[in-house]
Order: structure tokens, then sequence, then C-alpha cells
């Protein structure tokens, strides 16, 4: 019998009334790597294996394209209106500007009222719902580093402080309380995050009486651990969920890509999608995890999930498949708890090969 993740695993998702899975559905698959029959059927099997809690996002599927941003969402509709919509609880994001995306809502120009409240209302009608549990700003509007970049880069800064001012973290908080006082959205989160952005997003909220954000959704993973340093302090005195996704690191934590550096996967499938991956450490670091947990008995990937899953600082871990039998897989690694000896160890590779995909 498969796995099962009972109630009593459920999560309260920072400060928030929701409770929550240990596990999340993400979607980014549905509409391209996944049809939408398929897609009904991982979602028909992660709820009737005890996930309640689920990711979409107006860019998805991924990579973003023109001629399939928003699918996902509309996939996920189709599915939502013949649920109990309140045994559901959705996630979705608004994406911003800094990323070559101008064929979201004709160009995501900034994260103002007008585009927040634009692209809310898109997700709402192709959701088929009234409401959003967890609307979540898919990444700073300002300049940092993100997505495989690694270093904050000041000229960056005054080269786009030429063609406008980014929108305000107040200013922002601003248009989502006012998408939460007409009851569009009942939290609010961010996504991909620094420590400067968090901690904005929480001081100007208590100074200004705004929403305060419940949650951060950052990638994190066995050769990603940057929320590490700085982040997790912040999580736990500020009493922020954390939403870790890319526990299995593009498919490199299975180790599939050490026996065919060609095996298909979004890596090779999607060529210059996963920078964060592609930097020199990484495969030393990946065999080094492997070997690690052959010697444990165990397979890479479960390894690699039981990790992030009972992080003390994680809420829920978002898993992405395109089989049953992966999601599957995936769910089973949640009974599966890491001795000291192995976390030890884990350690000794962190420091080693010192999170090679920042």
């Amino acid at each position: 019998m498969s796995y099962y993740i009972e109630k009593q695993d459920y999560r309260r998702l920072g400060q928030s009334d929701l409770l929550i899975s240990p596990i999340t559905l993400g979607t980014m698959t549905f509409g391209e790597q996944n049809t939408e029959s398929e897609a009904f059927l991982q979602l028909d099997w992660a709820i009737s294996h005890g996930i309640n809690f689920i990711d979409t996002a107006e860019m998805y599927p991924v990579p973003p394209k023109a001629n399939t941003f928003t699918v996902t969402e509309t996939i996920l509709g189709h599915w939502l209106k013949k649920q109990k919509r309140e045994q559901i609880v959705l996630a979705t994001k608004a994406a911003g500007p800094r990323r070559s995306l101008n064929w979201i809502r004709n160009g995501p120009k900034a994260l103002d009222e007008k585009n927040l409240r634009e692209a809310l209302e898109g997700s709402l009608k192709r959701l088929q719902t009234d409401y959003i549990d967890l609307y979540q700003l898919h990444w700073p509007e300002r300049n940092v580093p993100m997505f495989g970049q690694y270093k904050f880069d000041p000229s960056a800064e005054i080269e786009e402080s030429k063609l406008k001012e980014w929108v305000s973290i107040h200013e922002q908080l601003e248009a989502l309380e006012k998408l939460v006082q007409e009851g569009k959205i009942k939290y609010i989160g961010i996504s991909n995050e620094q420590s400067w952005g968090v901690m904005e997003f929480i001081r100007i909220a208590r100074e200004k009486k705004l929403p305060l954000i419940v949650s951060v959704q950052n990638c994190y993973n066995l050769i990603n651990r940057g929320m590490e340093f700085g982040m997790t302090e912040i999580l736990y005195r500020e009493k922020i969920g954390f939403l870790a996704y890319s526990p299995l690191a593009f498919g490199h934590l299975t180790g599939k890509y050490l026996k065919d550096i060609d095996s298909k996967g979004r890596v090779t499938l999607f060529k210059g999608f996963a920078q964060r991956y592609d930097k020199p450490n990484v495969f030393p670091a990946v065999k080094a995890y492997e070997i690690l947990a052959s010697k444990h008995g165990m397979t890479l990937t479960d390894m690699a999930l039981a990790f992030v899953y009972h992080h003390w600082f994680v809420t829920s871990t978002i898993i992405g498949a395109t089989s049953i039998d992966q999601l599957r897989e995936n769910i089973e690694a949640y009974k599966i708890k890491l001795s000291k000896e192995l976390l030890d160890e884990i350690e000794i590779i962190h420091l080693t090969h010192m999170n090679p995909a920042p």
C-alpha cells in the first residue's frame, strides 16, 4: 500500500490558520511535460494520499513560453471545479519584471496595484475559484541575484534606475492589502527572496499595519543550502513558514545525470533553463552524496527527499513529477528518517562541496 500523509502531520503555515500537508504538489509540468489527463491523475492521486496543498503560478508551465503560459492554471481550474474547494489549500504566484517575459500581461512592468490586480483576476478566472489561499510574489521586483545568479551587482542597480524606479515593498503591500480586504486572497507570501527583502516585508507590514507575509518559497536541497546562511534565523524568530522547492535539484539528486548526462529531464529537454545547476562542483557533490546513500542502503532520491522533508525549518516541500510512479516514490520517501550518523556524514560532504548550486 502506498504511503499516506496523515492529518496529524499537517503543519500550520507561518502565522496563518492554514494547515497544510508536509508535501505540496507542484504543477509546473502541467501543460508542457504532462497533458491535462495526466495532470488530473497526479492531482487525484496526491489528494487521495493525504496531500492538501497545491502550488502553481500564472507563468507556468516551465520553461515559460508565450504560447503556453497560463496553461497550468487553466488545467488546474478544470480539475478544481469538480473538487470540494474548502478541502484544498491553493497557492499561486504573480510574475514580476526583471525577466524577459513580455507576453505576460503585455509585459509584467511592475508589482504595482494595476498589475497585481490584473494578475490575480486572471488567475482566479483560470482556476475557477473565488479566492486564493496563498498569493505569492514569484520573485522580487528589485535588483537581486536569482535563478542561478549568486552575487549582488550594484552596477545593475544603477542601470535599472535609469529606466525606472522599482515599486517599493510598501506599495506592493498596500496593493496586496486591498486584494485581501476584498476577500480574493487569504494570505500573502514571497518567493525567491533574499534576507533583506524578507525583513523589509515584515518591518513595513508591522509599521504600517499591512498584511504580514506568512511564507517564503525558495530553493532548498542538498546542493543548494543557501537558506541556511542567515534566512533560517529569520524564519524561526519571525514565525514565517518555509516552502522548499526543487528538493531533487532538477533531477540531479536522483543520480540519473551521473549515469547518463543526456538522460531525459528538464535539464536536457530545455537547454539553458537549469543555470543554477550548471556549475563546476555540482557533479562531484552529487557523486559524493550518491556514494553516501548507497553506503546506508538507500537511493540518492530517498536520501535527498528525506533530508528536506524533515528539516526543522521546512513547513512543506514542493515536489513535481511527470508520472504517478515518480509521485509515489517521492511521497514514500516521507516515511524515511535519516539517522544522526547519516546527517553528520551529509554535513562533511556539505563542508567539502559547499553549496555548489546557489
